[in-house]
């Protein structure tokens, strides 16, 4: 038998009505601040280069500073790195940077072809500083400590060279791009309210400081260059960035050096080919879209269509989360997938048109998630990750008339594989501990995703859209934690959601509850269920008749404190009393009897995470 799966209208609608912001000001709160100031000379022959930093950084802490690190990402493409051997331990490596033979990628790379990021020389306010380089973290032992609300600032030489691409960053990827230029400066390391965040890298994401970047690059001039921040010198680069209509002297030499600001980001990225088409589109009330991407018949055509299709997730991201607060944004061939950086992503191109399209919403995505709200996601992965999955399954669902009645339904799926493999660990498992890649990606991106959609089945689709506006309002710029986005979600719902929070992030406790027993008796109808699984969930219970007639019965979660509005409001519904979780059976009455029953059907949105949907039906079907 076949019931009709119900879904809630507003939820794939999206009409947007934005309500009043309370505003949540952090007792206490606080968080530094560094601004950059960089000049860098690249060999685009050698793949080597050199460089200048001027690091101004501002203790905002309550705490005297006595010691600093930097983040030297590019010391991990090296044989024998934490990277490698990491590669080399896992089950189930990433393809990307394994061979044919499933080798490490990275361990055969010769001194030519290998990543490095080295300090030449260290000063705290002109006074030189102890350091030690650990693999991918530089340790300074300051000359003097830095107190509560004072300013320091570190002058550094260094030098690099671009390894072969292996992962994200790197020279002559597969594609053919010759600098994807990721990761590739000496970055602050975050200090917060949890102290030093200083990862070794291993091919996991990032935790950043907010600051303004002023960064001048000089390479061939025959490189177009794309990246984070405003071009400052437009007319004497070219390249597709001067003004229209306007011509730019030829330059002498055999260099140009491109200077950029990126205000109030927390990473700079750029990539660099002399082969790329340059294209601009203006966003209606909104930033300039750049487009680089090589000049390559067989992609062409779908990198020109997917330019207005940007636009519009553009504009998909800005009614359902909130502003994006820069003038900028570009899209750029390069790195090994898709991997957001701050104002601009890396993306592979050679794609069929749905794949070009589905990558750039999921980056872009991210630039409110992970570059404007800025999450740790070496311990949040699923906040980042996940939300970003959320919203981008709805905008593609969107902008590329998907007509899919539950956007969400792989996502699902992903999670019930993971739960029906044994490997899943608690979303609150530091992103380089997981056992496999697989227990990784599924935690972070599908069940992080479903936390959301999940959340619209407890609090109401509506109410759901406002919580994420609301959640950007109060959070961007501010490393929002899991109890941040729970705290929002229980302002507009005005429901206890702590429950929710910990038994999803915290453990592997799976939901699954059923219809175990209907009866009739006295006209009547009784209907038991039971809740199997340890996770609980208020029960939305659909009965259909034979008469063709609907209605909903509803059990809301007895600890959560409240109840959602109608999700359902064609159909009529009974609030039923309070289910407490320890009662593992329910019993509640229809008056009906049972002969006019067609079926029973629990949760008919399918958005409540049962691992066991077999046994929410009545009559039993066969799977």
């Amino acid at each position: 038998m076949k019931y009709k799966i119900l879904k809630t209208t507003s939820f794939l609608a999206f009409v947007i009505q934005v309500g009043t912001a309370f505003a949540q000001p952090i007792d206490g709160y606080w968080q530094q601040h560094v601004d950059y100031n960089m000049e860098v000379q690249i060999d685009v022959e050698t793949y080597r280069y050199e460089g200048t930093q001027k690091l101004v950084y501002t203790n905002n802490s309550p705490d005297a500073l006595s010691r600093v690190y930097f983040h030297l990402y590019f010391n991990a493409f090296q044989p024998g790195s934490e990277m490698d051997m990491r590669l080399q331990s896992i089950t189930d490596p990433d393809s990307r940077m394994i061979n044919a033979d499933r080798t490490s990628r990275i361990a055969s790379l010769s001194d030519t072809e290998i990543g490095f990021l080295h300090c030449e020389s260290l000063t705290q306010d002109g006074q030189k500083v102890s350091f030690q380089e650990e693999g991918t973290v530089l340790v300074v032992d300051l000359a003097k400590a830095i107190g509560p609300g004072e300013k320091s600032t570190f002058d550094m030489d260094f030098k690099g060279q671009v390894p072969l691409q292996i992962r994200r960053s790197g020279r002559n990827s597969a594609e053919g791009v010759a600098l994807s230029m990721s990761q590739w400066y000496p970055k602050l390391a975050e200090y917060d309210r949890e102290g030093w965040h200083a990862n070794p890298y291993i091919a996991r994401e990032f935790h950043g400081v907010w600051g303004d970047f002023d960064v001048k690059l000089t390479l061939d001039k025959n490189f177009t260059v794309g990246g984070s921040g405003y071009l400052q010198n437009p007319q004497e680069i070219g390249h597709g960035y001067e003004a229209p209509g306007t011509r730019v002297k030829k330059a002498k030499g055999k260099t140009l050096t491109w200077h950029f600001k990126a205000p109030k980001v927390h990473d700079f990225m750029w990539a660099a080919d002399p082969d790329y088409v340059h294209d601009t589109l203006q966003v209606v009330n909104g930033p300039m879209l750049h487009f680089l991407y090589k000049n390559n018949e067989k992609i062409v055509d779908n990198w020109k269509k997917l330019q207005p299709k940007t636009a519009e997730l553009m504009q998909f991201f800005n009614s359902n989360i909130g502003a994006y607060p820069y003038d900028q944004y570009s899209v750029i061939q390069g790195g090994d997938g898709g991997m957001e950086y701050a104002m601009s992503t890396l993306i592979t191109g050679n794609r069929k048109f749905g794949s070009l399209v589905g990558v750039t919403a999921h980056e872009m995505a991210h630039s409110w998630f992970q570059h404007i709200l800025a999450t740790n996601e070496a311990k949040h992965e699923w906040m980042d990750e996940g939300f970003t999955t959320f919203i981008s399954s709805l905008a593609m669902n969107q902008v590329m008339n998907q007509g899919k009645p539950n956007p969400f339904e792989d996502t699902y799926n992903g999670y019930y594989n993971l739960v029906a493999s044994g490997q899943e660990q608690p979303q609150t498992t530091h992103s380089d501990r997981y056992a496999s890649n697989f227990a990784y990606g599924i935690s972070a991106y599908n069940k992080g995703s479903v936390f959301l959609s999940q959340l619209g089945y407890i609090i109401g689709q509506n109410e759901l859209m406002e919580t994420l506006r609301q959640y950007y309002r109060d959070f961007k710029f501010k490393h929002p934690v899991p109890n941040d986005i729970k705290r929002t979600a229980e302002k507009v719902s005005g429901m206890e959601l702590d429950w929710y929070l910990t038994d999803w992030t915290q453990t592997t406790n799976t939901i699954d509850y059923g219809i175990k027993n209907v009866t009739t008796s006295d006209g009547k109808t009784k209907i038991t269920l039971e809740r199997i699984g340890l996770m609980p969930m208020p029960i939305d219970v659909l009965v259909v008749y034979k008469d063709g007639t609907q209605e909903t019965f509803y059990a809301p979660l007895q600890m959560m404190r409240g109840e959602k509005e109608n999700p359902y409001p064609q159909l009529e519904r009974t609030v039923l009393p309070d289910w407490p979780w320890a009662f593992s059976e329910y019993v509640f009455e229809i008056d009906t009897p049972m002969e006019n029953v067609e079926g029973i059907l629990i949760d008919p949105s399918q958005l409540m995470a049962d691992v066991n949907a077999q046994n929410n039906f009545y009559p039993t079907q066969t799977p």
